[in-house]
């Protein structure tokens, strides 16, 4: 298991802490190595809009059936989602494959456009929410 982190150059402990309101902020140093590279290339600030979450967060816990623990990415401390729209969320997708980051979720429509993070385990996966 990679040390973790809770803020890096760029990114608040603030920004990356879990939003349910325990403020936890536990972020995986590979992966912030990995978006601290992202965020270098791609030269202008990244709002994070969600990074880690615990079990306890209403996303997290709306994924749980029967008591099993989430397992996705945010809750491993592997994973943000970054506000960005247009041509900057292509250019950030390009950048992110480029720096290693393996699932790249893609929200571009209404009011809450974002492209999801995460350095996940094998081959480099885009899915559209």
């Amino acid at each position: 298991m990679n040390e973790m982190v809770e803020s890096s150059e760029h990114f608040s402990a603030e920004e990356l802490a879990c939003k349910c309101g325990c403020n936890v902020s536990q972020m995986d140093s590979v992966f912030m190595e990995r978006l601290e590279a992202v965020r270098r290339q791609f030269g202008k600030p990244m709002k994070i809009t969600s990074a880690y979450r615990c079990p306890n967060h209403p996303v997290e816990k709306s994924k749980s059936h029967m008591g099993n623990k989430p397992s996705g990415m945010h809750p491993n401390s592997r994973a943000c989602d970054v506000a960005v729209d247009r041509t900057d969320a292509v250019n950030l997708i390009q950048i992110a494959l480029q720096q290693g980051m393996t699932g790249i979720g893609v929200c571009q429509k209404g009011q809450g456009r974002f492209i999801h993070l995460d350095d996940r385990d094998g081959p480099p996966t885009i899915w559209s929410y």
